[in-house]
């Protein structure tokens, strides 16, 4: 039986892998290690803006590419809690997205020791504390305007139903407005949601 795949080769997951793989293995190894212990903590960053400055000059990367770096090592580690990864799964299917043999050993090493640790605390607080409970939406058409009598402008509305985490169940109504190509292109982001899904079902 095949092995679940955990993430797909994206484009910025290419960038990523391709500027982790430049990056010093004993600080790369305490960077992972402070991600790690973090990962449960959805609503902290992993590091200060101070800290975050630091790791700038001692790696030489821009603000951005630090940025997509530290995104993509915390995907990859949430990913292997989510689907409770073993080492060999884990470190295939790093080497899969490019990383190098030696970067993808080092999240690894530092999964495999705070696995249990990670899985439990995740166990107890959800990835996203606040869900979607509804849709309403309804269309609009726009019929005139002063300097253009004539003018159909159809737009749709939606109001999402976000409930509240665990600390405030209090649910909250999130209100949008779009036009057919706006409409058009989360549609087609949607699509492309689905499909990062279905690869992982």
């Amino acid at each position: 039986m095949a092995s679940q795949l955990l993430f797909n080769e994206t484009q910025s997951i290419k960038r990523a892998a391709s500027l982790i793989s430049g990056l010093d293995d004993s600080k790369f190894s305490l960077l992972v290690t402070r991600i790690v212990q973090k990962l449960h903590l959805r609503d902290e960053r992993n590091f200060t803006e101070e800290e975050e400055a630091k790791l700038r000059a001692v790696f030489g990367l821009e603000a951005k590419d630090l940025e997509l770096v530290l995104e993509t090592v915390s995907f990859f580690l949430e990913q292997a809690a989510y689907h409770n990864a073993k080492a060999s799964v884990l470190m295939q299917q790093l080497q899969n997205v490019h990383l190098s043999e030696a970067k993808a050993g080092v999240i690894v090493k530092i999964w495999t020791a705070n696995m249990k640790d990670v899985v439990e605390k995740l166990k107890q607080r959800s990835f996203y504390p606040k869900q979607l409970e509804e849709v309403n939406w309804r269309l609009n058409l726009e019929m005139a305007q002063a300097s253009k009598s004539k003018m159909k402008v159809p737009n749709a509305m939606f109001e999402f139903v976000i409930s509240g985490s665990q600390q405030d169940m209090k649910s909250e109504r999130v209100r949008m407005e779009f036009t057919h190509d706006e409409l058009f292109e989360f549609y087609q982001q949607l699509e492309t949601v689905q499909q990062q899904l279905d690869s992982l079902s």
